[in-house]
């Protein structure tokens, strides 16, 4: 960022002839990255669209300029000269999106594609320029969509916080993960309930009254801090302001689609209050600085360093545009057709219906595939797979978007998560285990149903439990030409059943798991 304040600058006499040779590259180049990488352009755009969260993210652009605007008479004395070593971090850059491409991960190609686009100015203008706009260029990141991530730990902090503040208060809570019942009705953090809407348009008008109003950089990034943390306490204070009113009333107010209308005037009351107070501190304009005025003829901009900048920078840029065609050609184009097998080595036999009658909250599959088993045991273990072919944005094995459970299902409970090895088969196998309650009665928990749930990816003939790993393995699977054929496994079973969920599940792991793999092998071979 700049260490000066920003200032409504004077108007400068015209454009002048060095500025009028650098800005029809700088801005061809710009357009030539957002048409080359028009699809992740396109995906953003479509998420501020939907997305209540990122909503704000389409006047970030705007802004951008006009911050850049503002700053004209400070920029117009400045000769622009390109940055030729800036190749190298673009390189970086393009492999970072093409990565992302390949594992399918939003975030961050939409975050290589914004890099990409704030470094073409100091490749093609060099570093007087960039640092002079600093802060408007930096207030692009804005426009990235990301921070949904945050979600579940911001839901778990605000059911924490309620909860304890009920109990401070003298009202008895029952709680189950995310969901809890006092003595006036039953209540559920939702994603709604995270208050991370609140939290990304905190942080990026926080940013923007920071820059505006403070000329000291240790002014604005206590203002930004401060950004950062009313609105999450604000959001638990909200939650139990919300929950309290509708415990006081009855549940006559506050305990429909009104407690949301609350809780934007609560948010807006204290960001209009953290305004005000951060008013008082602000730091007078500083007076824009004198120019001297240019001694001796102009020289002249010499335009093919620039020209040859934009030509180098666009052949960066579609070098990962080239390895995603040649991976599209090697694509399978059949849809796979997939079927659990009827047997597991003889020792586990398939049974009608899964033993429970539970789904995975898993989204656009091209194929699934569920079911049960029991063993000569009597140990039942219920089956899903969710098999993954030619993904994207939408359809892609690991996605915040399709968890194997969601944090507010309204009719299953997950109440804790973890990971575990599992030893016994050949080689051991760590899953993710995920214990949920059915909902339906939440004061009488011993009359519901308690799943024991265990989840892990197929990737390449390889399995992992971890989302990170996963998304390797789908990385180098493309990369060698493998395609990117996957699935998801989830083994489920009842507590309720003899000997209980663990013990049938390791059951199975020992003598099934290795067919589950052989089905999907086949799968995968399917053209």
């Amino acid at each position: 960022m700049s260490s000066t304040a920003p200032i409504p600058a004077q108007r400068p006499a015209g454009i002048p002839a060095h500025w009028r040779t650098a800005l029809p590259p700088l801005l061809l180049l710009l357009l030539a990255v957002v048409g080359v990488f028009h699809g992740t352009a396109a995906d953003m755009v479509g998420i501020w669209w939907r997305s209540d969260t990122f909503a704000h993210a389409f006047v970030v652009p705007p802004i951008s300029l006009w911050l850049a605007w503002r700053l004209r008479a400070q920029l117009a004395p400045l000769r622009p000269a390109p940055m030729p070593w800036l190749l190298l971090p673009m390189v970086l850059l393009a492999a970072a999106w093409l990565l992302g491409e390949l594992v399918a991960v939003n975030a961050v190609t939409q975050l290589a594609f914004t890099a990409m686009l704030v470094l073409c100015v100091p490749a093609v203008l060099g570093w007087p320029v960039t640092r002079t706009v600093l802060f408007p260029l930096g207030f692009l990141f804005f426009a990235v969509p990301i921070g949904e991530f945050m979600m579940p730990p911001l839901m778990q902090a605000t059911a924490d916080f309620t909860i304890a503040a009920l109990r401070l208060s003298g009202v008895p809570v029952y709680r189950e993960g995310l969901q809890f019942v006092i003595p006036s009705g039953k209540w559920s953090v939702v994603e709604a309930c995270s208050g991370v809407r609140y939290l990304m348009a905190s942080i990026m008008v926080g940013s923007l009254f920071a820059y505006l109003n403070y000329n000291s950089m240790r002014k604005r990034w206590i203002f930004a801090g401060v950004s950062v943390v009313v609105p999450i306490v604000a959001n638990w204070v909200r939650a139990y302001m919300i929950v309290m009113l509708g415990h006081l009333s009855n549940n006559k107010i506050a305990a429909g689609a009104d407690h949301l209308i609350y809780g934007w005037v609560f948010f807006g009351i204290v960001i209009g209050a953290l305004f005000m107070i951060g008013a008082r501190w602000a730091d007078p304009l500083l007076e824009p600085p004198v120019v001297a005025p240019a001694v001796g003829p102009a020289v002249p901009l010499p335009p093919a360093p620039l020209w040859w900048m934009l030509v180098a920078i666009v052949a960066v840029c579609l070098l990962p545009r080239a390895v995603l065609e040649r991976d599209a050609r090697a694509q399978a184009q059949a849809d796979p057709r997939l079927v659990l097998p009827a047997d597991l080595g003889g020792r586990w036999q398939a049974l009608s219906a899964p033993p429970v009658d539970w789904t995975p909250a898993f989204q656009h599959a091209n194929a699934t595939a569920r079911g049960g088993y029991v063993a000569a045991s009597g140990a039942r273990v219920g089956v899903h797979l969710a098999y993954y072919r030619h993904q994207d944005d939408k359809r892609k094995l690991v996605s915040s978007i399709s968890p194997v459970v969601r944090a507010d299902d309204r009719t299953w409970n997950p109440v804790a998560s973890g990971w575990r090895v599992v030893e016994g088969g050949t080689p051991a196998v760590e899953v993710r285990e995920i214990n949920v309650l059915e909902t339906e009665g939440l004061s009488a928990a011993a009359e519901r149903q308690r799943l024991r749930l265990w989840h892990l990816y197929w990737v390449d003939g390889k399995l992992t439990a971890r989302d990170v790993v996963a998304k390797l393995y789908g990385a180098r699977q493309r990369l060698v030409g493998h395609g990117d054929d996957a699935a998801s496994i989830v083994l489920f079973a009842s507590e309720n059943q003899p000997g209980g969920a663990e013990a049938a599940l390791r059951e199975f792991v020992a003598a099934g798991l290795g067919g589950l793999q052989a089905q999907l092998e086949a799968t995968s071979r399917q053209r």
